[in-house]
Formats: C-alpha cells, sequence, structure tokens
C-alpha cells in the first residue's frame, strides 16, 4: 500500500473547512526562506562587499549613510525587480501548464515572450522610445500575443494540445517578426535591443519596482482566489461544469492573469527564458502534489531568479553575464533532461 499523505483540515469559528497539505506547505516554507537568504547574499555582493549582518541592519535602518545608499538605492531595487520576476514567471508558467495540461505550455514555448519582445523592439527601432515607453510597448506586445493565440486556439472552447500547437505557431512568427525588425534598426538602436532581448537586472531601479507590486498585489489574490476551480478544471470541462464551475470564465481570467503576469516580468526585465517552465516543474516534484501547485510555482521562480542572478555576478568575475543568459543555458539542460524522461515515460 502506498503512503497517506499528510493532511490537515483546518476549521474556522464561522465553520469553514480548509484542507492543508503539509508537505507543500512546508516547501512553500522553505522555498520563501531560500529566496530571503539568497536576496541578502545578492544584496552583499558587488564590488563594494557587504556582510549579511551588515545588510540586515542596513535594512533596518541601522547603516551607515554609504551602506544606506548601496543597498536601499542600488541593490535592493534589483532584487526585488529579481524576486518579482521570478515569481510572475513561476505563477504564469504554472497556469499555462495548468491550462494546457502539457508540462511543455509555458510562455516561453507559447510564444507570449516573444510577443512582449516584439512590442518592444517596435518602441526602440520604430521611435527610439524610452525606457517607459519600451515597457508599455512590451506589455501591448504580451497582449496582443494571448489575445491572438486564445483567439486562435478557440473552437467551442480552448483545450490544451490545441494551445499549445497554436501557441508554438506565434511563436515562430514573432521570432521571425523579431528578426525583420532588427535587421532595420540602425546601429545604436540594434545595439540597444539586443541588450534588452537578453534579459537582464542590472540597471534596475524603483520606477520598474511598483508598477510589477502593484500588479503582483492585484493578480496573485485573484488567481489563488481561483485555485479551487483551476484544479477541478484538469478533471476535464464536463466534470467541472457538473461540479458548479464556470469554465471558460475562469479559463479566461486565468489567461489573461498569465498573460499580465508575463508580460509585465518581461517589460521589467526582458525575456528571461525558461524560468516559467522549470519553475512549476520544479515546484511538484518537490511537493509532490497533484493539481497546479500555483504558490510553490510562485516561490520556486523567485528564488531560480534570485539564485540565477547571483551566479551571473559571481562564477563570471568582472564580466558578469546578463540572468536571461543563465536562465536560458539551465533551462536549456533542464528541457532536454525533461524530454528524456518524457519520451522514456512513453508520453511523446
Amino acid at each position: 500500500m502506498g503512503k497517506t499523505r499528510a493532511n490537515r483540515a483546518v476549521r474556522t469559528p464561522g465553520g469553514l473547512s480548509v484542507r492543508l497539505d503539509v508537505r507543500a506547505l512546508t516547501v512553500v516554507v522553505l522555498l520563501l526562506v531560500a529566496a530571503l537568504a539568497a536576496s541578502v547574499v545578492l544584496i552583499g555582493t558587488g564590488d563594494f562587499p557587504i556582510a549579511a549582518g551588515d545588510v540586515l541592519r542596513t535594512l533596518l535602518g541601522d547603516g551607515n549613510a554609504g551602506q544606506e545608499f548601496i543597498v536601499n538605492e542600488l541593490r535592493l531595487p534589483r532584487v526585488l525587480v529579481g524576486l518579482l520576476v521570478g515569481a510572475s514567471l513561476g505563477l504564469g508558467g504554472a497556469l499555462f501548464q495548468a491550462l494546457s495540461r502539457n508540462p511543455l505550455g509555458s510562455p516561453d514555448i507559447l510564444g507570449l515572450g516573444q510577443g512582449a519582445t516584439a512590442g518592444a523592439l517596435l518602441v526602440i527601432v520604430l521611435f527610439s522610445g524610452n525606457a517607459t515607453q519600451v515597457t508599455v510597448g512590451a506589455l501591448a506586445g504580451g497582449l496582443g500575443a494571448g489575445l491572438a493565440i486564445y483567439l486562435l486556439a478557440w473552437k467551442r472552447g480552448v483545450h490544451g494540445y490545441r494551445l499549445v500547437l497554436v501557441g508554438i505557431g506565434m511563436s515562430a512568427i514573432m521570432t521571425a517578426v523579431n528578426g525583420y525588425l532588427l535587421t532595420k534598426a540602425d546601429l545604436v538602436d540594434a545595439a540597444r535591443a539586443v541588450v534588452w532581448m537578453t534579459g537582464s537586472l542590472s540597471g534596475r531601479d524603483w520606477a520598474q519596482v511598483w508598477p510589477l507590486l502593484a500588479l503582483c498585489a492585484v493578480l496573485v489574490p485573484l488567481v489563488l482566489g481561483n485555485a479551487r476551480g483551476l484544479r477541478m478544471m484538469e478533471m476535464g470541462d464536463d466534470v467541472s461544469y457538473a461540479l458548479g464551475v464556470r469554465v471558460e470564465r475562469v479559463r479566461l481570467l486565468l489567461m489573461l492573469s498569465a498573460v499580465l503576469l508575463t508580460a509585465a516580468a518581461t517589460a521589467a526585465a526582458g525575456p528571461v527564458s525558461f524560468v516559467a517552465l522549470t519553475a512549476p516543474q520544479l515546484a511538484r516534484r518537490l511537493t509532490r502534489s497533484p493539481g497546479p501547485n500555483l504558490l510553490p510555482s510562485l516561490c520556486m521562480g523567485a528564488t531560480l531568479l534570485v539564485a540565477a542572478d547571483w551566479v551571473s555576478q559571481r562564477v563570471f568575475g568582472a564580466d558578469q553575464m546578463p540572468v536571461g543568459v543563465v536562465t536560458g543555458v539551465l533551462g536549456g539542460v533542464y528541457l532536454l533532461w525533461l524530454l528524456v524522461i518524457e519520451r522514456k515515460a512513453g508520453r511523446i
């Protein structure tokens, strides 16, 4: 006989009963601790190293003037953008994989990142836009790609494999568009566009933190509040309807949330690849829990991106590698491993 999962039911005074998965909750707590610890270490990393204890004292308002400037103005915004971007990509990836019922159904594969990149490139190449305009262009491009994928995949509802196939086609189209835009750009704009397309946290400040934080503050509770409906939908639309889930309404709401999260993350840091693909898979392997694992995926994404940023700064010395390159290399290796596992299991 298999082992019984450690679940506990918590009852509130109002009679509401909530089931807690102890292992999943433990994984979430450990990932949060790891993300915070990595953030403290990352804040202390740089040309002017600061010990972890001094970083904590500075964050609590007890550092000297030099430490407060370096920590609060230079490094803290970068780390916060990394945490928020990683969390957004992890949650967005978990949503798409659950909605498509496919481990490859992530924004990287479906073309949302490429759509956001196309929007940003249009602003850079055609209008030589500033940072704010590039951000708006990336958001518009991601939303446009998401809307096109949804409409093209619609046929009496949106189903998993059709969504993935349409997304792969959209990704190919957007990649071609991006290549064309680069060929039409002048040298300065092309160089600027290529730097943005690598995905980087360098130079990020509070102007990128607040919009992304506000978006996450709205969308994360909204997504988690619909987690039950998403889990019911994994059993099929007919069963979900029978259980009282308004399937298409929930699917559209969650897809819109996933597109917004992905587009906002891309707008803030550029197209950081493979975090949305790997975070939900790693979270599921840690929790060993069925279902979308939304909160563990969010925490895993934040941890992965901060850890990758630390690697980009420490391993390559003075020649700091953009975090998008690090996640691309690690994510590509993981994707190959995932494909081998899926093939051995006879699923592809």
